[in-house]
């Protein structure tokens, strides 16, 4: 067959098979003596693969690996690689489609440009996010709360006059719903489309089982404005501050803890957390090292974690004079080599072709370990920053 008639029969342009040509995915049978390209069903079944596994998602780069590996367990596993991946494409697409519903919301039906930007980084967070929560919904041991670690850490106290940052869910609160101190006045602040929404339903329903004189006053706002902190600077100071998970969603953090720093209380506490280097990365370095994998771009990823962190609180430090560093501890609890691989994989986004080659020898060192421990139980530090003037 020409390229012509291969490309008929494969249902693809001619254009298409020269490329799989020069990307070295298709090599013809021969050549004809005007040296027009040549080939054999033998190539059409390789053009037939090539196709079926474009449609389905695959690189190019991914394909020619998959058709030089021919192994059947490869390609079981590259199919399995593809569909958590079309899978996680599918939930990008329902998460930019509630993106843009909420944003239409929040601008009355007149955005501009930087609500498109401001899209892409509420998907990105409410990914992420989502991800982090159920994991650890699925694998904390049984009795222990995260949010319930966090609320204690605060060591709050009656009549506590607390600012909450960034409220969403506020699993900080409806997780302690009954061990609010007596006579403490909470402020929350957080923007309409946002899961404060659902705490805003779950405050009317539950506002008479709160403790004696507890009093919780949610409000829609953006932390960004100047309005916003003319309202919060007419509570005066607060004992407490709470921006916990905000980080991420702010286009100048420095201008928010600037002026958190102003409505402080003299003696109260700023509770805040952001860039850190992640346990799953130290973890995850020092599993492979165990392995004997070599996983490089941990190191890396580990290094650009710690210049973000001291960078952050270097920033901190010039609107407070104490910083303290307050580790937590959530310890989490694997009994599936499944599980703990795609935990590694969602902790190391586009290390597919790392995954690729060494996710067999990845899975087999987790059911080793399993075999040897019976479960993993891993104990995470993650480390909160209390913050006093």
């Amino acid at each position: 067959m020409t390229s012509g008639e291969i490309a008929k029969r494969a249902g693809v342009s001619q254009k298409a098979v020269r490329l799989y040509d020069e990307k070295g995915l298709l090599k013809p049978a021969g050549y004809s003596e005007g040296n027009y390209r040549l080939y054999d069903e033998a190539s059409l079944q390789v053009l037939e693969k090539i196709v079926a596994l474009k449609q389905i998602g695959f690189s190019l780069e991914e394909i020619r690996d998959n058709l030089a590996s021919g192994d059947a367990k490869d390609i079981r596993e590259a199919l399995e690689i593809q569909l958590r991946e079309m899978e996680e494409q599918r939930y990008r697409i329902e998460m930019v489609i509630d993106a843009i519903k909420r944003t239409l919301v929040q601008s009355n039906d007149t955005p501009d440009w930087d609500d498109v930007a401001s899209i892409v980084q509420s998907v990105t967070i409410d990914q992420s996010a989502d991800r982090h929560h159920m994991m650890a919904v699925q694998h904390t041991l049984p009795g222990m709360d995260w949010y319930v670690t966090i609320f204690r850490s605060l060591h709050l106290q009656k009549e506590e006059k607390v600012l909450d940052l960034g409220c969403g869910f506020s699993k900080l609160w409806r997780n302690n719903w009954k061990d609010i101190p007596e006579g403490t006045s909470i402020y929350a602040y957080d923007v309409h489309g946002s899961w404060a929404d659902d705490f805003e339903k779950y405050l009317s329903e539950n506002e008479k089982e709160l403790p004696a004189d507890v009093k919780i006053d949610l409000t829609f706002a953006d932390l960004e404005k100047d309005a916003t902190w003319k309202k919060i600077g007419k509570e005066k100071t607060y004992s407490r501050i709470v921006a916990h998970y905000l980080f991420y969603e702010l286009k100048d953090p420095e201008t928010l803890i600037a002026r958190a720093s102003q409505v402080l209380a003299e003696d109260g506490i700023f509770s805040i957390n952001g860039p850190n280097v992640s346990p799953w990365d130290l973890y995850f370095k020092e599993a492979m090292k165990d392995a004997g994998i070599d996983a490089p771009f941990i190191e890396g990823s580990i290094s650009e974690q710690k210049k973000a962190r001291d960078d952050f609180r270097s920033m901190v430090s010039k609107y407070f004079g104490k910083v303290e560093i307050r580790p937590l501890q959530n310890s989490l609890r694997f009994d599936s080599a499944d599980d703990m691989l795609l935990r590694m994989k969602e902790t190391f986004e586009g290390q597919e072709k790392f995954f690729l080659k060494n996710g067999g020898k990845i899975k087999a060192y987790f059911e080793r370990k399993l075999e040897e421990e019976g479960e993993l139980t891993l104990t995470m530090d993650y480390h909160f920053l209390h913050c006093s003037l």
